[in-house]
């Protein structure tokens, strides 16, 4: 039976909370599914998070790798399609850190696709009553580094991707867009979901124009 692997992230930058790490606990405590689910919030801390994933997916072999984490800003759940090969942190990780374009990979490619149904997952959170959209940027802070290791750390024909999420309800600063947390966790569910049952994607557009 394929394994999972979900990861979130624990809060950085000064706030209190990380609605990733907060939703991957309640999936975690929720999961009824019949597949094998491991979860874990990582540091946010550029080398730790990419060593502990990576001996996260070699200790648990998963078929699905799904790692979240906060987009504050944004409105809704993002699925991410690209990983981009370059560290340049605006602010430092939570060690001190504050690489600046430098590669997450050093032998790894200028970019990775992510491997998930992307469309597909978007699709079925957004059809779910949830706002979620695909994405093209995750940014090159550490979410898009974990990313990139992630899809660059599988074993052949397991697959892996990114999904921003939002503040949850009660924590965004200065009136930012929220959802509850029970509808991002709800939706990261979906998106585990999806990912099993779906192994070729939907052909419907799903680019934009700018």
């Amino acid at each position: 039976m394929p394994g999972v692997l979900l990861t979130g992230f624990e809060p950085f930058a000064g706030d209190a909370t990380n609605p990733s790490g907060d939703a991957v606990r309640l999936v975690a405590e929720r999961w009824g599914e019949p597949e094998p689910l491991a979860t874990a919030v990582l540091p946010v801390s550029f080398d730790t998070a990419a060593a502990q994933l990576r001996q996260l997916i070699a200790t648990h072999d998963p078929d699905v790798v799904i790692c979240t984490g906060l987009a504050g800003g944004r409105s809704g759940i993002s699925v991410e399609r690209v990983a981009v090969n370059l560290i340049d942190a605006r602010i430092p990780d939570n060690a001190g850190d504050q690489p600046v374009d430098t590669r997450s990979v050093a032998d790894g490619p200028a970019a990775w696709f992510s491997t998930l149904p992307v469309k597909a997952i978007a699709a079925a959170v957004a059809g779910s009553g949830i706002p979620c959209t695909l994405s093209l940027s995750a940014g090159t802070y550490v979410c898009n580094h974990v990313f990139a290791h992630a899809v660059d750390a599988v074993r052949p024909g397991a697959r892996a991707r990114f999904i921003h999420v939002p503040w949850a309800a009660g924590q965004a600063p200065h009136g930012e867009p929220e959802l509850p947390i029970d509808d991002i966790a709800r939706a990261l569910v979906i998106a585990v979901r999806t990912a099993l049952d779906v192994h070729q994607d939907t052909a419907t557009p799903g680019g934009t124009l700018h």
